[in-house]
């Protein structure tokens, strides 16, 4: 299939490309940069062994997204492009509102005008909200605690909504819990902008000597060492989730299937930060502090459901996440050059 790719040049964007391409598919991405770099397409370019189709422009951009759409004709949508910061979504929230859901109508008409039914959706473990206890299953009601989540339980419905308009919609909503870790080679990897607002990078990013020392946001929680849990899935384990659900949708007659992307089981701040010393090699400083607000003490998928209808499941565990994520950043200590 010609899939296009958008947020292609981002962290899961990129990882998803190389299977894509490795599997058969021709690629297509647009990505604005506004989160990656281009200095990641010849990286890409390497791994999949030949020329990468980039457009960059903004997918907010109306007429930018339906010319795209008038020149070339595609089977298959997977949808990554979004602002994803949970702490910035509640200080700018306006933003990410305009620019998801923006995106998100931009494109949706652009398929639609041009017979392009097919739709696999980045949304988020974060459209469980707070106040189910994991496992979490598909089932559950959707609810957020920030408006970065808020705008992915808006984009599930308004997929839903559309898709009941026409018989040919074929959409699916995956929630990512975690991702962590890099592609094998260390050539890509996730290259936050600025202070990483997720634990793995931000252990990394001590573990090159970025910065000082991890930040730990509580150890009075109801677990085992007192520390959050988590579900961290390898970036890999997630790209080809996307294909498995992409094969998927073209032999179910729902128009619209959900399925987590996580391992099942939550690890603790503490141990990533143990299994990171293992792949490091040494012991990393760390500091505990005060409790986030709006931080939940558990959080893990039950991802049966994409095990039975998909054929997936995770295979790598917290000391791959790890070793991938440290060979990258060891090889890679200032991220993508500008």
């Amino acid at each position: 299939m010609r899939v296009l790719v958008t947020g292609g040049a981002g962290y899961i964007g990129s990882h998803t490309v190389v299977q894509l391409a490795a599997a058969g598919h021709e690629v297509v991405v647009v990505d604005n940069f506004s989160n990656a770099k281009p200095t990641v397409v010849p990286r890409l370019e390497t791994l999949i062994g030949g020329h990468l189709e980039v457009h960059a422009f903004d997918l907010t951009d109306r007429d930018k997204t339906e010319a795209l759409f008038a020149q070339r004709q595609f089977d298959a949508v997977i949808h990554f492009a979004g602002l994803k910061a949970v702490g910035e979504s509640t200080e700018v929230p306006l933003e990410y509102y305009q620019n998801n859901l923006d995106s998100t109508f931009a494109l949706v008409r652009a398929m639609q005008r041009h017979g392009c039914f097919t739709l696999v959706f980045s949304s988020s473990a974060t459209v469980y909200g707070e106040s189910a206890q994991p496992p979490f299953a598909e089932d559950l009601p959707t609810s957020a605690t920030n408006p970065y989540g808020w705008t992915k339980v808006m984009q599930e419905q308004i997929l839903r909504d559309v898709a009941r308009t026409d018989e040919r919609w074929r959409i699916a909503l995956l929630r990512y819990f975690n991702p962590v870790g890099a592609h094998s080679s260390g050539t890509i990897g996730e290259d936050p902008n600025g202070i990483p607002n997720n634990l793995m990078p931000f252990i990394a990013q001590v573990a090159v000597g970025k910065l000082p020392e991890l930040k730990v946001f509580g150890d009075d929680y109801p677990t085992a060492d007192g520390t959050a849990l988590r579900d961290y899935i390898h970036v890999e384990d997630l790209a080809a989730g996307h294909l498995a659900a992409l094969t998927r949708l073209g032999a179910v007659d729902d128009r619209v299937s959900t399925w987590n992307l996580g391992t099942g089981h939550g690890t603790s701040v503490l141990e990533v930060l143990h299994a990171f010393e293992r792949a490091a090699g040494r012991e990393l400083p760390y500091e505990v502090v005060g409790r986030r607000a709006g931080d939940i003490a558990a959080s893990f998928a039950d991802p049966s459901l994409a095990e039975r209808e998909l054929g997936w499941k995770a295979t790598r565990d917290i000391d791959d996440m790890c070793a991938d994520q440290w060979r990258w950043q060891s090889q890679n200590p200032l991220g993508y050059p500008d």
